[in-house]
């Protein structure tokens, strides 16, 4: 399965991430690369837009990402 369309230009990992390289790697290889249906980053992003995913919404945070979603519905 491909790497997540967002990947490249993702402000999660550009900013919040920059200076933490280890764990950055290993959120990627869970959540970005191959099945990325399990990201609440993606989840908000597929859903309502990209304009609507908060820079500070970690990857594992998907009852946030939903409470987000249904808000924004």
């Amino acid at each position: 399965m491909a790497n997540c369309e967002c990947l490249a230009k993702c402000p999660f990992f550009n900013d919040q991430m920059m200076n933490m390289p280890n764990m950055a790697t290993s959120i990627k290889e869970k959540y970005c690369k191959g099945d990325n249906s399990d990201c609440a980053r993606y989840m908000v992003f597929k859903t309502i837009g990209r304009e609507k995913v908060p820079g500070n919404l970690f990857p594992h945070q998907k009852d946030i990402a939903e409470t987000i979603i249904k808000e924004n519905n």
